[in-house]
Parts: C-alpha cells; structure tokens; sequence
C-alpha cells in the first residue's frame, strides 16, 4: 500500500515557508493601489478581497500541501477543508474551487490520486462548493490543494486587522494535527490517534464562522502552519494590540498532549514556528514544556481563532483561551 506521508519531506500545513522567513520576502511585494482592493497582503490576512459593488466582495484564496496522513482520500478531504477555512475566516461563504495537484501518474498511479480528487469533491459538495476545473503538474512529491473563490458583503467582510483590546479570542477547534502527523510518518502513532486528529481537521469551519458573525466577531483568523501562537501575532499586529493567551485553556486532540512529551512528535515547522515565537511572545515559567509546544504546533485544517466583545464569546463553539490587551502590538504573554 502506497504511504503517502513517506513521500513528503514535510506534513500538510507544515511544508510552509516559516513565518520568519516569508516575512522578509513579502516586504518586496508592491501594494496594490486600487480601491476596491479591500483586504491585500499588507495584514497577513487569510485570504485577499476584492469589491465589485457595494453589496459584494469576491474573497479569493490559494491553500495546497503535501500529506498529512497515508490515507488518499482522507488526504483530498483535508486539504479541501483547509483550503476552504481561509474564506470562512475573512466571513465570506465559499463558492467555487479549482483543484491544485502536483502528482507523478507514473511513480505513484492513477488510483490514489482519484481518491485524493473524491475527497476534495465530497467536501466541496458538503460545502456547497463547485469545484468548476483545475492544474495539474508531474511531481513525484505529491502535493493537493484548492484555489477558492467566495464572496461576502464589503460591509460584513471580518479581517484579521480589526481586533480591540478587552476581546476575548475564542478557539474553535483542537490543536495538534503537526504532532498526530509527525508520529504517523515516524511510524508510532497508533490508528486511534490517527483518526481523531482526521476528525478534526475534517471539519468545516462554515458553522463557527456563522457564530462568530451572529456573535459580532471584530477579527478572526484560521489556526494552521505557524501555530496558534504565530496566527495570533499576525492578528494583533495587524489590530494594533498585544495579547494574553491561558495556556492551561487552550484545548487539545485527545491524546495529544501525551504524545508531545515525546521529542519525536516535534514537526519541523513546530520548531520553526517555536523559534520565531520568541521574538514576540514570553512564558512565564510555570507554562510547562509541552504546553509551549502545543500552542506552536503547526497546525494543518485548525479551528477560527476570534476576537470579539467577551459577554459574546459563549455563543461561539470552542473554548476561551485567552484576550487582547493594550501594549506593544503582536506581543503575547503565554500564562498558566
């Protein structure tokens, strides 16, 4: 049986270029100067939006990676669900996609790759999503994903740049996926493990996403490749605050935080994400080691992280994990 994860150098949302890295890069983008341009890469956000009238916006993002778990069709479905969170976060519904796929026909064959492109479909479908066509390239390294088109009213749109000191940030789903995967492709994660991290990466964030805009969310974002903690500096810097995370709060895959005590559970882009972290954040010293490392876990398919007004942050699914303060913007303090 072809183990897919075998193939890739790095796991699902942890093939990403480190923050620290693709900060520098970006700074060389010119800005687009055109009005209806309402959200571009000056914030980081999750995706760009572009007005064409005063009552709609297309909201367009591009998300493909290599694989997380050995599965194919498990493989499709992650992938499309996580290429679909960047609209659910900027508050937009998804309504069209094109397939990215990078696959060796000849190396690999054809039959995993159709599993992979039926569970992308099965859960465009489940999103109301046209997948209406696609590019494919030959790569012996196999990589998935989808372009995605969406749209949202200019005066609903939720970025990641509006975010006011005294939210409550709210996490919609577990973390840990980064650790799940690792301990998959170094053979000593067990079928159980395995299937609850497939569980919660499956999972739409359409109906968190319609919570927090009944809830009034002021900022919003996607937790996946740079961590929890990395997602969150990208939304303050962009608000203008600093923030406090709880990190006794912040909610786990079943089994997971057993597992990071294990050296070998570390991914790659959890190290990377780590390292980068200390640029902008400070433990305080009782935050045990492997809570440190689960709020840098590189993250693939994650739950929303939002900021919104605290008396409204029992109406979204998910746990409070932290807030927004007032201080130096993107700086975050890890507590017990």
């Amino acid at each position: 049986m072809l183990k897919l994860t075998s193939l890739s150098s790095a796991a699902g949302c942890g093939c990403k270029v480190p923050a620290a890295e693709l900060a520098p890069l970006l700074e060389w983008l010119p800005q687009p100067s055109d009005p209806n341009v309402l959200v571009g890469p000056a914030t980081a956000d999750d995706a760009g939006v572009y007005r064409l009238s005063d009552e709609l916006a297309l909201v367009q993002t591009a998300d493909f990676f290599t694989p997380i778990v050995d599965d194919p069709y498990d493989f499709g479905r992650i992938a499309a669900t996580n290429a679909l969170s960047d609209v659910y976060a900027m508050g937009g519904r998804p309504v069209s996609a094109l397939n990215l796929v990078a696959w060796s026909v000849e190396e690999l064959g054809a039959a995993p790759l159709i599993e992979v492109l039926r569970g992308g479909a099965d859960v465009a479908e489940a999103a109301g999503v046209a997948i209406v066509g696609g590019h494919t390239i030959a790569d012996a390294e196999p990589k998935y994903g989808l372009a995605v088109t969406g749209v949202v009213r200019p005066d609903e749109l939720i970025s990641n740049a509006s975010g006011r000191a005294g939210d409550a940030l709210v996490l919609t789903k577990p973390l840990g996926s980064g650790a799940v995967s690792t301990a998959l492709k170094k053979g000593f994660a067990d079928a159980e493990l395995v299937a609850a991290a497939v569980e919660v990466m499956c999972e739409l964030n359409a109906d968190a996403a319609g919570a927090a805009r009944a809830g009034g969310a002021h900022a919003m974002t996607d937790v996946t490749g740079f961590g929890l903690l990395g997602h969150l500096h990208e939304l303050a810097v962009a608000s203008g605050v600093s923030a406090e995370v709880d990190a006794g709060a912040v909610p786990a895959i079943p089994g997971v935080l057993e597992l990071l005590a294990d050296d070998r559970a570390l991914a790659g882009g959890s190290r990377s994400n780590r390292r980068h972290a200390e640029s902008y954040a400070a433990f305080e010293p009782g935050v045990d080691e492997v809570r440190r490392r689960l709020v840098c876990d590189a993250m693939t398919s994650g739950g929303l992280l939002v900021a919104l007004a605290p008396e409204r942050a029992v109406e979204l699914p998910g746990e409070v994990i932290g807030r927004l303060t007032d201080g130096e913007a993107g700086a975050i303090a890890v507590r017990l």
